[in-house]
């Protein structure tokens, strides 16, 4: 079986609890869904927010739906450091330790003393395409990307498997700008290389 699953990018956004969400955007607020997302049930808010760090701050970044149980700010390397926030690799969810910053909404703010984070590289699978491609949960590939002018071959991304998600790689805009990904490109899945 041919391993190639779409790639996508994901720029700066903000999941948020559901204790931030009203306290960012008022008491009982709900949020606004924009737009579906490719992983089934995430979701595109109308909501936005300011995430301000020690040198500046990004206006405008992006809020996903649904609520999390705990916050979590995700930027690009770049971002990071532009704003002077510190922001680990990690995987989405694994937040102990990371960085700090403010998060402005229209009717308040939140101090998060950990949440920031550079998401590592990963492909989500479902179940069955995982088992069809050979794949595992929290296995490490390497991928390659076959873009005109950019050939790229991207290691230690992490394979993410669950029912709940529908195949694709998500990457941030450093690596998108990198590879000089576009819309509906694919990219080859190629275990072992990593070892």
């Amino acid at each position: 079986m041919e391993k190639k699953v779409l790639l996508e990018t994901s720029a700066r956004h903000v999941h948020l609890s559901k204790e931030h969400i009203e306290t960012l955007f008022g008491a009982g607020h709900e949020l606004t869904k924009k737009k579906d997302l490719s992983q089934p049930g995430q979701f595109a808010c109308d909501e936005r927010v300011t995430i301000v760090g020690s040198k500046k701050e990004l206006a405008g970044v992006s809020v996903l739906g649904p609520a999390r149980p705990a916050t979590q700010v995700e930027l690009s390397l770049t971002d990071a450091r532009s704003i002077g926030v510190a922001a680990p690799i990690r995987e989405s969810g694994d937040i102990a330790g990371t960085g700090a910053c403010k998060i402005v909404g229209p009717c308040g703010e939140v101090e998060i003393t950990e949440g920031v984070i550079a998401a590592m590289r990963h492909i989500h699978l479902d179940t069955k395409t995982a088992e069809e491609m050979g794949l595992s949960d929290k296995q490490n590939v390497c991928v390659k990307v076959e873009s005109d002018g950019r050939k790229t071959l991207f290691a230690d991304v992490v394979v993410r498997v669950s029912d709940k998600f529908a195949p694709a790689m998500h990457i941030d805009t450093d690596e998108s700008n990198a590879c000089g990904a576009t819309p509906g490109i694919t990219v080859e899945i190629i275990d072992g290389c990593c070892k």
